[in-house]
């Protein structure tokens, strides 16, 4: 008999490493800090997505209005009723973008001041290097 050893060593890639690290990043919240650009993006989304979402909401709803207005006119054949709905329903229609605008200019000065000097620092970050 031989007293032979045989070893077969791996090692990992550096995408692999990488990879491993992002997902471990994911579960490990001591560990977790949130880097300035990814703050920032965090921050601009938050200002943009919440005056989008509640702009759409207010149309799609003022959308429904007017088109149950129509129904009743076209399917119930009841004329002044289905005008009253679909006035009713072009209001917030007419309403969602200055909605849209109103709430974005507030999240705009809520946190406008953070995302300008997170901007300031890595702008002065990229230079020094």
């Amino acid at each position: 008999m031989s007293n032979q050893f045989n070893f077969k060593y791996t090692a990992l890639s550096q995408e692999e490493r990488k990879e491993i690290d992002s997902i471990r990043r994911q579960y490990c919240p001591s560990e977790q800090k949130e880097s300035k650009l990814d703050r920032l993006r965090r921050l601009d989304a938050r200002v943009k997505n919440s005056a989008t979402i509640v702009s759409l909401v207010l149309g799609v709803l003022g959308l429904l209005t007017f088109g149950l207005g129509l129904t009743t006119i076209l399917e119930w054949n009841n004329l002044p009723l289905g005008i009253i709905i679909m006035l009713v329903g072009s209001v917030p229609i007419a309403l969602a973008y200055p909605v849209y605008l109103k709430i974005l200019n507030k999240n705009k000065k809520r946190y406008g001041q953070e995302i300008l000097s997170l901007s300031e620092e890595l702008l002065n970050q990229n230079q020094d290097n």
